[in-house]
């Protein structure tokens, strides 16, 4: 099971479908084939190693099939695993995670009607963490969100002039943009893309990389035709809404797993105030303004006892920068 992780985390982070990898495992132990899903529309990560174990010679059947995630019953860009497992001539499949998706899902009753043994549940904390957002998505029903903010020791994202460049490092703009690179949208607020006219691009330096996110903007406010959203990067979607839930439900009929809000302070509290952030990231900066706006804006808490309180998940130092991960707590 280990090996299967192990290859499937080779696969995309981003995209509407899990990572997910499987091995074929002989009687004596030795692995017949390998696979991994490289992304939508390609083999699920069964029949890729059912196509490897047969570019090797090797025979499947009676063999046992390890794989990280429930085989699917669906039938979409590809067939069902289900189906190409049973063909094989599989006689055990041990899998890690239950599929949580409600038209693929319940796999394993296929199998078990086929006459193939089930084995569920095998390293399933493991499992989850490598299906990560995906794994959230598909059981909460919207995307995983994420917040991130880039904020000074005394909490301003912006001078008292506006102006915003740069509050974190060269290190820390590095590192947001790797996350830009695994997410499947960015959201921004109609105001952020007035005052500082964002590209929402994931860049390497100054180089695009290979997958651009959709560019997201939530508000009722036009998007200036000379606007750097027109230019090189993902899709411009922009939902004209103020209702976080709204904003998610439109992401998720475009098949969104993962979506990062780099909106200003009033796009960040309305997701916390919704309580629809599954994440936080901060970037903190050993810089002091005094004065400014804030990172967050009004979350309408009134005592202390209310505050919304968070769990440390991470931490890392970029450069003069201290990066923090966060998760919400579930209680006080």
């Amino acid at each position: 099971m280990h090996c299967a992780m192990t290859l499937a985390r080779r696969g995309p982070a981003h995209g509407p479908n899990p990572r997910v990898g499987a091995v074929v495992v002989g009687a004596d132990g030795t692995h017949l084939g390998e696979g991994w899903h490289r992304g939508a529309g390609t083999p699920h990560a069964e029949v890729a190693a059912l196509a490897d174990a047969q570019a090797q010679g090797n025979d499947p059947r009676g063999a046992t099939m390890v794989v990280t995630l429930e085989p699917c019953r669906h039938t979409g860009r590809t067939g069902p695993c289900t189906g190409a497992v049973v063909a094989a001539g599989i006689a055990r499949v041990v899998f890690a995670v239950a599929d949580p998706n409600p038209v693929a899902g319940d796999g394993t009753a296929v199998l078990t009607a086929a006459g193939v043994d089930v084995v569920a549940g095998v390293l399933a904390d493991e499992g989850r963490q490598v299906l990560g957002p995906w794994w959230h998505a598909m059981s909460l029903g919207r995307p995983y969100v994420t917040v991130k903010i880039a904020t000074t020791l005394d909490g301003r994202v912006a001078a008292a002039d506006g102006t915003s460049r740069w509050i974190s490092s060269p290190q820390s703009r590095a590192h947001a943009h790797g996350l830009r690179a695994q997410v499947d949208a960015i959201a921004v607020g109609t105001t952020t893309v007035l005052t500082d006219d964002p590209a929402l691009t994931a860049r390497t330096d100054e180089t695009l990389v290979d997958h651009q996110p959709l560019r997201v903007v939530v508000g009722h406010r036009d998007v200036p035709p000379d606007a750097a959203l027109h230019g090189p990067g993902g899709a411009l979607v922009h939902v004209t809404s103020h209702d976080p839930a709204h904003v998610l439900a439109v992401l998720a009929e475009r098949e969104v797993r993962h979506l990062l809000v780099e909106g200003g302070p009033t796009l960040t509290a309305a997701f916390l105030r919704a309580g629809l952030v599954d994440e936080v990231h901060a970037y903190l900066a050993p810089v002091m303004l005094g004065a400014g706006p804030c990172a967050v804006g009004d979350l309408q808490i009134a005592t202390i006892g209310d505050a919304l309180r968070l769990e440390v998940t991470a931490t890392e130092r970029l450069g003069p920068d201290i990066f923090l991960a966060f998760h919400p707590r579930t209680e006080h």
